[in-house]
């Protein structure tokens, strides 16, 4: 049935999302959008960079939404093209973490529902949620809707986003294993709104979020439009509690833990030796990095939970 209000709708897809999830997930999203009236251009390029590329080159051509087919990584492309404009961000999860996609509450594991939910947000004003802005070394700027991670977290990403197999999470799972045969823990300059915290710790995430690696609820009380970035910071740990913490993340049951700080604020910088630091899944760079909430600057197709 065609929709009220036509629409141009540029589709974004990863082939390589969730081993070629995103490409089997594209044609019945176009179609939808297409059956609903809206027109489409529908995009898929052999590389990240190509696709980004020719992405932004029909955004600079005018279009009302961007739908990305795909995983954080996909959601990474879209937040950064669109950021403070007036263009919406839909998301068909499709990817191995999903957790922007988690925390909006999309449908995931479920093409046909996220279709019929993005059919019904395409109706109705979009949400409009905060982002992080985070400023590198080199003076690169780039934003993220999820979470940014420096430590043991993104040398995990590092190692997972270089494995073909297993799939899923259950890849990070195992990248997880491995980094803990040879992490040690880091030290830290964390400085929240002006605020400096020298700290020994495993690992240190930025949050607009609430998770990572799949459903790891490290800040299960951040909101999306409080204007706020949860600034979560796990401390010096033995190896086997450091194991020991991670089954009451999935849950976030581990808020309260002695070994865990939540903070929150507005300005946050991250200083560090030799630390990466990735966000929404993608590498940003190394330490040290500037990060401030934008808010309000991503509308976002999803509903108000």
């Amino acid at each position: 049935m065609p929709s009220t209000t036509p629409l141009t709708i540029i589709v974004a897809i990863n082939p390589r999302a969730a081993f070629g999830l995103g490409l089997e997930a594209a044609p019945p999203v176009v179609t939808a959008l297409e059956e609903a009236g809206h027109d489409v251009t529908a995009l898929s390029m052999p590389s990240y960079d190509e696709l980004r590329e020719a992405v932004a080159a029909e955004l600079r051509m005018g279009a009302d939404a961007l739908v990305v087919v795909g995983g954080d990584g996909m959601v990474s492309l879209g937040v950064n093209l669109i950021a403070d404009s007036s263009v919406s961000l839909g998301i068909i999860p499709s990817g191995t973490g999903n957790d922007v996609a988690r925390a909006l509450g999309l449908p995931l594991d479920n093409t046909e529902a996220a279709i019929r939910m993005l059919l019904a947000e395409l109706d109705h004003e979009p949400r409009r949620i905060d982002a992080g802005r985070v400023t590198a070394a080199d003076g690169t700027v780039r934003w993220f809707a999820g979470v940014l991670s420096a430590g043991f977290d993104a040398i995990v990403n590092e190692r997972a986003n270089h494995m073909a197999w297993p799939r899923g999470p259950r890849r990070y799972t195992l990248a997880m294993v491995w980094e803990l045969l040879w992490f040690r823990p880091i030290r830290y300059r964390v400085t929240i709104d002006g605020d400096p915290v020298d700290t020994k710790g495993m690992l240190v995430s930025v949050s607009n979020g609430t998770s990572i690696g799949g459903g790891m609820l490290i800040t299960p009380d951040a909101q999306f439009d409080d204007g706020l970035l949860d600034v979560f910071i796990v401390g010096s740990l033995p190896k086997l509690r450091f194991i020991r913490l991670f089954p009451l993340v999935f849950k976030g049951r581990h808020v309260g833990n002695p070994a865990v700080t939540i903070r929150r604020g507005k300005s946050i910088r991250l200083e560090s030796d030799d630390v990466v630091a990735y966000a929404d899944g993608e590498r940003i760079g190394m330490l040290p990095v500037e990060v401030e909430v934008r808010p309000g600057a991503l509308l976002v197709l999803a509903p108000i939970l």
